[in-house]
């Protein structure tokens, strides 16, 4: 399928609907800010720029999760984890509602398979401005009981260097070897640069921004989620930085009687309910080499 391109004054972002609805890259002028391929090329969602989390985000353990008493089986999707992992928005095709020169609404509709086993409908509006790009997503509980909903997204930063990554949160929740969460010890974020860094946690209390400032640009993450996942190591040339709206692994946790709905962000969701949140990546030149 062909990409949708959006501009706007020195921003590009071009956007693969069939690829799980995904960024394929986002550049200032042709300086990627994400990890960036041209929509055109993209062969796969694991190598785009950002792509949505819908209806949950990060891992359901070993593609597994309890619900009300029950235990459902999961497809486990990011091999050779055993987890099934962020959803099931970002491996299907998305519909195209309407585009315009620098915004598109796409939509998903979901029947309960082994993916998920709840039906849903999510919509994501994906916005250009010259300095910033605004992702818009909702998420409508289409089956007859309720059910638990989540959502967030999965950007990938492209390392200029040298970058400082700068925002506050309360907590974060510490991971075993499985990259499963543990448990919650305060925390108040991360102010360093992030040559040596190496983190996987979700982080919580964030209310943002948050700074990544390198020696391209100077860019500021914001959005009404309150919780932020943040993974990098020195030898990748990215960080990920996703804003999430419940902990990783949280109806496990939930089950397991390891904190209470309210704590991990659960959110239950009545038929015909609808949750939405949104994320805005402002992005503000620091070179000056000629364009």
């Amino acid at each position: 399928m062909t990409s949708i391109i959006l501009k706007a004054n020195q921003l590009q972002c071009d956007i693969r609907p069939d690829l799980g609805g995904c960024i394929a890259g986002l550049w200032h002028h042709s300086v990627p800010v994400l990890r960036s391929t041209k929509g055109d090329e993209l062969q796969t969602v694991r190598q785009c720029a950002s792509f949505p989390m819908v209806p949950y985000s990060n891992r359901q353990a070993f593609a597994h999760m309890q619900w009300h008493g029950a235990t459902y089986a999961l497809t486990p999707n990011f091999a050779p984890e055993p987890h099934a992992i962020h959803g099931a928005g970002w491996d299907r095709a998305w519909d195209v509602v309407r585009s315009s020169a620098s915004s598109v609404t796409l939509q998903l509709q979901h029947t309960a398979d082994a993916r998920w086993p709840f039906d849903f409908s999510a919509t994501q509006t994906i916005v250009l401005t010259g300095e910033a790009l605004t992702v818009q997503m909702s998420v409508t509980n289409t089956a007859d009981a309720p059910a638990p909903v989540g959502l967030g997204w999965h950007p990938y930063f492209a390392k200029h260097g040298p970058d400082h990554l700068d925002f506050s949160a309360q907590g974060r929740w510490e991971m075993n070897a499985d990259k499963l969460p543990t448990e919650r010890l305060p925390n108040t974020g991360l102010n360093q640069d992030c040559v040596e860094l190496s983190v996987d946690h979700c982080f919580e209390g964030w209310r943002g921004p948050l700074h990544l400032r390198n020696a391209r640009f100077a860019i500021a993450v914001t959005s009404d989620l309150p919780y932020l996942v943040v993974f990098t190591r020195p030898d990748r040339d990215n960080i990920a930085i996703e804003p999430v709206s419940h902990v990783n692994n949280a109806l496990n946790l939930l089950a397991s009687g390891t904190a209470t709905a309210d704590a991990l962000g659960v959110r239950v969701l009545q038929s015909g309910e609808t949750f939405s949140a949104q994320m805005r990546i402002e992005v503000q030149s620091r070179y000056t080499q000629a364009l």
